[in-house]
């Protein structure tokens, strides 16, 4: 009977029948900057170890970089890009494809090895539409995940929490990206 009038009540505020909203209005104000024009975070040339810190680069080769997030989904979140300013996977050399394959493979079983998450989401946000910040910019996170990591407080207090702050997530993580020597052919 609780069922019933759960659906019931869930049915009058949802168009589809089966269709569940969830509410985020914590990207609100991502939303509202958009569409402005930023300098693009992935872009950028030789940097000294001071300044790699302070933008959060993992690994900068001369294919991909790797970068913490600056606004992570949880901790230990990356973002790997091609070194090229390029909006989509198609547009990129079999190359960079590969290599990109192959960091993104090195990531996670070395981040497996040290922060021992339970599993992980891997994917890449293609246009404003689908969510990506840098949309210009054609780049995958990787999102270490623990059980029990998506709790009540971002849903009822429209904040995430993070265990780990950013400094220490860089020096964890650092000392796995500092040498990528892969094999892509």
């Amino acid at each position: 009977m609780a069922q019933r009038r759960k659906a019931k009540r869930h049915s009058r505020t949802c168009p589809q029948p089966g269709l569940l909203r969830l509410w985020a209005p914590w990207r609100s104000p991502y939303m509202r900057v958009a569409g402005k024009s930023r300098r693009c975070i992935f872009c950028f040339g030789k940097l000294s170890a001071p300044a790699a810190r302070r933008r959060l680069v993992l690994y900068a080769g001369p294919l991909a970089t790797v970068m913490l997030n600056r606004y992570p989904y949880n901790n230990g979140h990356i973002m790997i890009a091609p070194r090229r300013h390029l909006a989509s996977p198609e547009l990129l050399t079999r190359e960079e494809r590969m290599m990109i394959g192959e960091i993104t493979a090195l990531a996670v079983a070395r981040m497996r090895g040290v922060l021992k998450p339970a599993g992980f989401n891997l994917g890449a946000n293609l246009g404003r539409a689908a969510g990506a910040g840098f949309a210009d910019h054609v780049h995958w996170h990787v999102v270490p995940r623990w059980e029990g990591d998506g709790n009540f407080m971002t849903a009822l207090a429209g904040a995430r929490v993070l265990s780990q702050h950013l400094d220490e997530s860089f020096e964890t993580l650092a000392p796995l990206f500092k040498t990528i020597e892969v094999s892509i052919f």
